[in-house]
């Protein structure tokens, strides 16, 4: 091959090893934000209500209870994917499941739970993200477990599904509900 030819091929050849080494990181297990900054205390929070609900809720509503807490938005594909869990859980599980809607738009987390089903206890709204900023919250959804002392326990990235909760969140609940 000609020496053009060579020089011809080389920025296909760059982009081939750029969209290789890429690859090889999309497919590395995501570390939680909070590496090393689990069993911290919750913040005090006060979220608003959704729109057209009562009421939201706040850190006092969570103390002296094990809960899980999950964020969510409308426009979360995976949400949708992980809702039927939810409800599941919510109607089986003695452990209260709270809400957080996530930078959503006003009424949308309404008309999400209108349509698919309710599965928490309580939902407060976060359009802003700031409370899923203090968490240290990069997507939707995630899934946080708070112990009796207001403490973050476990946070789950990602989808809820049976493996992880028969195989990781069912026996941390069960552990901390004896330690309660």
């Amino acid at each position: 091959m000609k020496r053009s030819g060579v020089l011809a091929l080389f920025p296909l050849l760059v982009f081939a090893g750029l969209a290789w080494a890429l690859g090889k990181g999309v497919n590395q297990p995501v570390e939680p934000a909070l590496v090393g900054q689990l069993d911290r205390p919750l913040p005090e929070f006060v979220l608003s209500p959704l729109p057209g609900t009562e009421s939201g809720f706040s850190s006092q509503d969570l103390e002296g209870k094990v809960v899980l807490i999950n964020v969510f938005a409308s426009w979360c594909s995976v949400c949708r994917a992980e809702h039927d869990k939810l409800l599941d859980l919510a109607a089986s599980q003695p452990v209260p499941v709270y809400g957080i809607n996530w930078k959503d738009a006003k009424g949308a987390g309404t008309l999400f739970l209108n349509r698919f089903g309710n599965p928490y206890v309580a939902t407060g709204d976060d359009p802003a993200g700031v409370l899923g900023s203090q968490l240290g919250v990069t997507g939707v959804p995630e899934t946080l477990i708070v112990d009796a002392d207001g403490r973050i326990r476990y946070r789950h990235l990602g989808e809820l599904t049976d493996e992880v909760w028969t195989g990781i969140l069912q026996p941390l609940l069960s552990e901390l509900e004896a330690e309660s």
